[in-house]
């Protein structure tokens, strides 16, 4: 039995991590961390678990195997690193740090611990996505020709523990908004479903949708990928009409529709004019609770459990990342980014 612990007892915790865990048979939740009392104490008593207020208390005096790190992204590196030198694998949430410098410690880390570090990119394992990565590896769609990809919702005040006065607003916590919230899943997405990176990237990056906001809530993209394929990238936390998690991959042969459609998750538009759909499950959104099972958590304690390295290691997490960063300057500098 894998005895996991969480630290940060927000809504990713509550409604993701904590619920994957104990659905998960091979794995017993043994604690939880959160500096807010009430909110430790509160999930651990839904989840049978140890509350805990401080973090490396937790980590002295329990016996876990994994701990997962759900807390604001400025503490994604400190907390990460001291728990893989405690002896624990790691799952992190996304984006995995603030700047490459800190996905570096935290790689070298896991390195030195001799244990796993995984990013909580959940995209990965939508299984449209995964389909979508299995017809162009296979040539399906012919040379893929351009992309393009969205995330947006309100904002994380509708999800988020705290609302409207959620770390996700503060830059000091946060870093970065809507770029790193949710940009960061589709650099992540593209460059698994493409197979290959993005080397240049250019950005408008804007706060205009929240009054209260220090970090950015809308943001376009221009991407272009090793191999000379070009699209767009959209983040956006004033999608007020509902949220869109949608992908187009445009081919030679055909194109890709991801998640347009709630029932037909993939369709596949053929340069002749014939249609094929797939209905493979849908996407999680945060609209519907977050009750939809991610993958995320099997996917880590089953590479734990084979001394595997898992699907999204903390190389595939800072690569996803460094777009985001170079995002960032190519906005500031108004000028291309060649990573």
């Amino acid at each position: 039995m894998i005895k996991a612990a969480v630290i940060g007892c927000g809504s990713i915790a509550r409604h993701r991590h904590l619920l994957e865990y104990q659905a998960n048979p091979e794995v017993e939740i043994t604690a939880v961390c959160d500096i807010n009392q009430e909110r430790a104490e509160d999930l651990g008593s839904i989840f049978d678990a140890m509350a805990y207020t401080d973090y490396e208390e937790m980590l002295e005096r329990e016996e876990i195997d994994v701990v997962s790190v759900c807390t604001p992204n400025y503490l994604h590196a400190p907390m990460t690193i001291k728990a893989l030198e405690s002896g624990r694998h790691v799952l992190c949430e996304k984006p995995m740090a603030t700047s490459a410098e800190e996905a570096d410690e935290m790689i070298e880390a896991a390195k030195n611990a001799r244990k796993w570090l995984m990013i909580a990119h959940n995209q990965r394992f939508v299984p449209s996505h995964e389909k979508a990565r299995q017809l162009i590896s296979d040539g399906e769609i012919g040379k893929v020709y351009s992309f393009r990809t969205a995330f947006g919702h309100g904002g994380p005040e509708g999800w988020s523990a705290d609302g409207a006065d959620s770390w996700f607003f503060k830059k000091d916590e946060a870093f970065i908004g809507a770029m790193g919230d949710l940009g960061v899943h589709k650099t992540d997405l593209l460059r698994f479903i493409l197979g290959e990176e993005i080397v240049s990237v250019g950005a408008f990056i804007e706060t205009s949708a929240k009054d209260h906001s220090t970090v950015d809530d809308n943001a376009v993209c221009v991407l272009r990928t090793a191999g000379g394929t070009i699209g767009t990238l959209a983040a956006s936390w004033s999608y007020v009409g509902g949220e869109d998690n949608s992908t187009i991959i445009y081919g030679e042969k055909a194109m890709l529709h991801l998640e347009e459609d709630p029932v037909n998750n993939l369709v596949i538009q053929y340069h002749n004019g014939d249609r094929v759909k797939f209905e493979l499950g849908g996407i999680q959104t945060n609209e519907s609770g977050g009750q939809k099972s991610t993958g995320v958590i099997d996917a880590f304690i089953e590479s734990v459990q084979a001394d595997t390295e898992p699907p999204v290691p903390g190389e595939e997490g800072k690569k996803s990342l460094e777009v985001i960063l170079a995002a960032l300057e190519a906005d500031e500098t108004k000028r291309i980014i060649d990573l």
